[in-house]
C-alpha cells in the first residue's frame, strides 16, 4: 500500500514567521498612515489571506490593494529572512522523507517568496512541490491552494493529509473530505482547531511519522 501524500502548511507548521509578518503587515499599514493593530492582534494574521486581514480594517479594495503591494515589497526585501524553524521539525520531515512519503507545501503565502524561503531552508529540498497564494489573490484560499495542489500532483483527496497550525488548514482539508492533523506548537492553538474539527492533534513534530505509520 502506497503512503500518503502530504501537504505541509508553512508559517506556524515548519516555520515560526511571526517577526517577518508582523513586521510587514505594520510597515504597510504605517505607510497608508493607518493605525497598527497590537503585536496580539497581529499574530492572528499569521495564516489568512493578506486581503483577508486587511479588508476588515481598511475597508477599501484599493487600500488594501496598496497594503499588499507594501507588504510583498518589505517581504521581498526583509521579511522572508526573518523566521526561525521549528525545533525538530527537519528531522520529522527527513523521517518521512525517508518512509517513502510525498511531500509539498501548500500555503497561503505568496508563492515565489514560499520557494525562496523553502530553498533556504535545510529540509526545503524534500519537498516535491510547492503552492502558493497567486499575486493578484486569485488564489488565496485554503481550499484552493489545496485543490491547486492536487492538480499539480495528479493526486485524489483520499491519497493525501493537510498538516497544519491554524483553522483554515483544517476546514481547507474537509471542504475536500482529505484527512488532516493540527499541530499545536503554531499560531492557531488547541480549542480553534478542535472547533475546525482536527482529526488528529500533535504536540510536537516528532509525533507526526508515528500516524502514517
Amino acid at each position: 500500500m502506497s503512503r500518503p501524500t502530504l501537504f505541509f502548511d508553512l508559517d506556524g507548521t515548519l516555520i515560526d514567521s511571526a517577526i517577518g509578518i508582523t513586521r510587514c503587515v505594520a510597515h504597510a499599514l504605517t505607510q497608508l498612515d493607518h493605525p497598527v493593530p497590537t503585536e496580539a492582534e497581529l499574530r492572528g494574521w499569521i495564516g489568512p489571506s493578506l486581503r483577508t486581514s486587511f479588508m476588515p480594517l481598511l475597508g477599501d479594495p484599493a487600500r488594501v490593494e496598496a497594503a499588499v503591494e507594501l507588504y510583498l515589497e518589505r517581504f521581498e526585501s526583509h521579511g522572508w529572512l526573518e523566521h526561525q524553524v521549528y525545533a525538530g521539525i527537519g528531522d520529522a520531515i527527513e523521517a518521512l522523507h525517508a518512509d517513502g512519503h510525498r511531500l509539498a507545501v501548500v500555503t497561503a503565502k505568496n508563492e515565489p517568496h514560499a520557494r525562496k524561503i523553502l530553498a533556504h531552508l535545510p529540509f526545503g529540498h524534500r519537498f516535491e512541490n510547492i503552492i502558493g497564494a497567486t499575486a493578484d489573490g486569485r488564489l488565496s484560499h485554503k481550499a484552493d491552494l489545496i485543490a491547486e495542489a492536487l492538480r499539480r500532483l495528479a493526486l485524489t483527496p483520499d491519497a493525501c493529509w493537510m498538516i497544519g497550525d491554524r483553522r483554515m488548514d483544517i476546514e481547507g482539508a474537509r471542504h475536500h473530505g482529505m484527512r488532516n492533523v493540527g499541530v499545536l506548537w503554531g499560531f492557531g492553538g488547541e480549542q480553534e482547531l478542535r472547533d475546525a474539527g482536527a482529526d488528529h492533534l500533535v504536540k510536537a513534530p516528532g509525533q507526526l511519522a508515528p500516524l502514517f505509520g
